[in-house]
């Protein structure tokens, strides 16, 4: 017997899903997830089609989800397949832990954003800096007169 089995969690633990599992994203809800006894600790739940536990969403799995399925919104990631896997780098409390972390499948690009962002377009490159300061006093211009 694997030691995991011992403590039964309700929710996806690192050993659930290991070097990786593809998986179908089904709904996100929010749910009380504190032990029994305990103050109640409401947190978003996402669940899965081939997953009887579901991922309690922290902020960065939430935001990386969300940034290769192309939207912030979990109502459309109904569907969407993901890969959660252990990653041994995951650090709390300036400690590394490991935990679960998401990527989109390999053989699936990663969903561009519903909305267009502006798109940067640098300016030319001066071709010399100025070496000096004005030679008017000798010091650096006042902050007033940066153009950033």
């Amino acid at each position: 017997m694997n030691i995991n089995q011992i403590k039964q969690s309700r929710y996806l633990a690192r050993a659930d899903v290991g070097k990786g599992a593809l998986l179908t994203c089904r709904q996100v809800v929010q749910e009380d997830v504190s032990m029994e006894g305990e103050p109640e600790k409401l947190r978003w739940v996402l669940y899965f089609d081939e997953a009887e536990k579901g991922l309690v969403l922290n902020s960065t799995n939430a935001q990386i989800i969300g940034q290769f399925l192309g939207s912030e919104e979990t109502d459309t990631w109904t569907g969407k397949k993901v890969v959660l896997y252990d990653d041994p780098s995951v650090a709390f409390g300036h400690k590394l832990v490991g935990g679960i972390r998401a990527r989109a499948p390999r053989n699936q690009p990663a969903t561009p954003p519903a909305a267009a962002k502006p798109v940067f377009k640098p300016q030319p490159q001066q071709t010399a800096l100025p070496t000096a300061f004005p030679e008017s006093d000798g010091g650096p211009p006042d902050d007033s007169s940066m153009p950033f």
